[in-house]
Order: structure tokens, then sequence, then C-alpha cells
């Protein structure tokens, strides 16, 4: 930490503050003495917040309703959850109102064939960095790769029911990320100097298939989990009604093209943390009591 007086810093704001990485970014901002905003679509989403987070009812599609929690502050954690329409207007307000900005993005530009392939969700990512990066906002992008806690979403109802997990593509290789990891940089380049015009691809440490994530995952609960590989047509069918077709036939690319490839690793966690990024097997030991229990996460 530098000398500097963390009263000194404005507060920072939170957006995505009670999502799976926004709320971990709140808490820990809140740790290093930083004051912190947290800007919600629904004021009763602010029951899951802390007390000390001060919280502002916002949405990213109503550009004009982020007023109130932008004046006075000094940076914004953005994680862009709405439709691409209202992009320029939002990034048009922050600039004139804060100085720094810190943007949840993917690794589109990664070389690799996991990243490399055609995805909604990154042309709308592609777009805001250019947004961003013509207003002159001191501007840091960070790009997790696979999040551990997909698995919460994707295998933990076979698991609690008792049942085989059936998946896609079990050979695809990738580097889950613990979610506290990316929150814990995204908090580093929010409040500490040092990272302005930083471009981070974050991975965990190790590259794991599907299957052996699954195995970890039974390991972690002290069973054996069983993983039958499903064909790519009948992922398809069962994700009808719960998934975009883009983002059921995105995944599905993407896991078929990973078949056979080293996952993605980077240093970018340790490089800017100082220390080692969590395990997959940390994380599930860490929640494995979501995969017993009710629906964290998913």
């Amino acid at each position: 930490m530098s000398g500097v007086n963390q009263m000194d810093i404005p507060p920072v704001l939170v957006t995505g503050a009670t999502g799976r990485i926004g709320r971990i970014v709140v808490d820990q901002l809140l740790d290093a003495g930083v004051a912190v905003r947290a800007l919600t679509r629904r004021s009763a989403a602010a029951t899951t917040l802390p007390a000390k987070a001060e919280v502002f009812t916002g949405d990213l599609t109503v550009p004009e309703s982020l007023d109130p929690a932008l004046n006075g502050a000094g940076a914004v954690f953005l994680v862009w959850t709405a439709p691409p329409r209202t992009a320029a207007a939002v990034i048009e307000r922050l600039s004139a109102h804060v100085r720094r900005v810190v943007l949840l993005s993917s690794p589109h530009q990664t070389p690799h064939p996991f990243f490399q392939q055609p995805n909604p969700m990154a042309v709308l990512h592609a777009d805001i960095e250019r947004l961003i990066a013509a207003t002159g906002l001191e501007s840091t992008i960070i790009r997790p790769g696979m999040l551990a806690s997909n698995s919460l979403a994707w295998w933990a109802p076979a698991i609690r029911a008792a049942e085989v997990v059936r998946w896609p593509y079990g050979a695809a290789q990738s580097a889950p990320i613990d979610d506290r990891d990316v929150a814990a940089v995204a908090a580093r380049t929010l409040h500490q100097d040092g990272y302005v015009g930083g471009d981070y691809v974050l991975t965990g440490p190790e590259s794991l298939t599907q299957a052996a994530q699954v195995g970890i995952i039974g390991d972690a609960l002290g069973n054996r989990t069983a993983f039958e590989e499903m064909t790519p047509d009948e992922f398809r069918r069962l994700s009808k009604g719960t998934a975009p077709g883009s983002v059921v036939d995105m995944l599905l690319a993407a896991w078929s093209a990973a078949v056979g490839q080293p996952a993605y690793i980077t240093t970018a966690v340790a490089d800017i943390l100082g220390t080692a990024p969590r395990t997959f097997r940390q994380w599930a030991a860490d929640h494995a009591t979501a995969f017993t229990e009710g629906s964290e996460g998913a």
C-alpha cells in the first residue's frame, strides 16, 4: 500500500453491486477503507449489501438515473448487463463525472481457440471498450476467462439430486478462475495507482477438462460424482427456454474448439495481487455446501 490516506480517495461506484463479482468488489473495497457506492436496479436488493456501502438505485438503460451516484465519485467498476443501445450515453456520463473506470470485459482478443468463437457478448464488450478509449478516461480492462462459479449453475442441480452429471465436450479444457480473485484484481485497480491503461486476462492457475472439474467437485463433497458425455444436439434441446440460442451455440463452439487444447493461462492475478490465484480444488472446497443445499449462484 502507498502512504495515501484512504479517506482522501473519492468514493468508488460499483455497478452490478449485487452480482457475482460486483458483490465481492464491494467487500474488497470496504476492507481497504475505500468509500463505496453500490448501484442496484431495485432498492429491495440493498438488503444484501453491507451497511457501510451507500446504496443508489439506477439503471444502465436510463443513463440520467446514474447521475446521483456519479456526482462526487472518483472511479466506477462497470459491469455491463444491459442491452447495448444506451452504452454510448452511459460512457459519456461517466467521462463527465469520474476520472477512472475499470471494465469487466471478456478475453475476446486472446489468441486461443476457446475465445475465438463468434460471441455476441464479445461484440458488445469490444464496442464498450472503444467508447471508453475515445473519452480519455483513465481505464483498466479486466478479462476473466471461465468463472469457477459457472459450475454451480451448470452442474449443481444434478449433483444435488445425486444424479450423473451429463454434459457435452467433457474433454474441453479451461482454467476456471475464482470469482474472489477477479474481484480482488478489480478492487486493486480501482483504488490504487499503477494500473491505468492496463489490460489483463485473468485465469485460474491450471488447465482442467470439464470432466476433471466435475471430479474435483465430487472430491470436495467426499463422493464419486460420475460424468457422462452428452451430445451437442441433446444439450441444445435441454437448454431451450433456459438460455438464448446464441449463447448455447457460443458455448458449444468454444468447448468444441477447446478439446485437445490446453487452456490459456496467464500470471496476471499473481502479478497484481502478489499471491497465486486460487485453484479450482480450493474453490470447490469453499463452495461444497452450495452443491448439497440451496441454489446459491445458480
